[in-house]
């Protein structure tokens, strides 16, 4: 939609709600197609090294809820049926 200028202004509350990830490339992609994007809840920017320490901790968690969460008995299942 925002490729077809069929929005004319993304309200977020927070920065990081749009996406987990690629969130500067649809900001980028906003601001090509004349989006504008709006930010309630501004904080001070982040550096970039702080944002990507952000990603590198999301993606740990993300993993490690897949790994140990709620699918944690498929995934011990299928290592078992692999070692033996």
């Amino acid at each position: 939609m925002i490729v077809d200028s069929k929005v004319e202004r993304l309200v977020l509350t927070h920065k990081d709600r749009l996406l987990r990830f690629g969130r500067e490339l649809i900001f980028s992609l906003c601001e090509q197609f004349g989006t504008e994007v709006v930010i309630i809840n501004r904080t001070e920017d982040s550096t970039f090294e702080e944002d990507l320490a952000e990603d590198v901790l999301e993606i740990i968690t993300v993993f490690s809820a897949r790994l140990y969460g709620s699918r944690s008995h498929k995934n011990r299942k299928i290592v078992e049926e692999l070692r033996g």
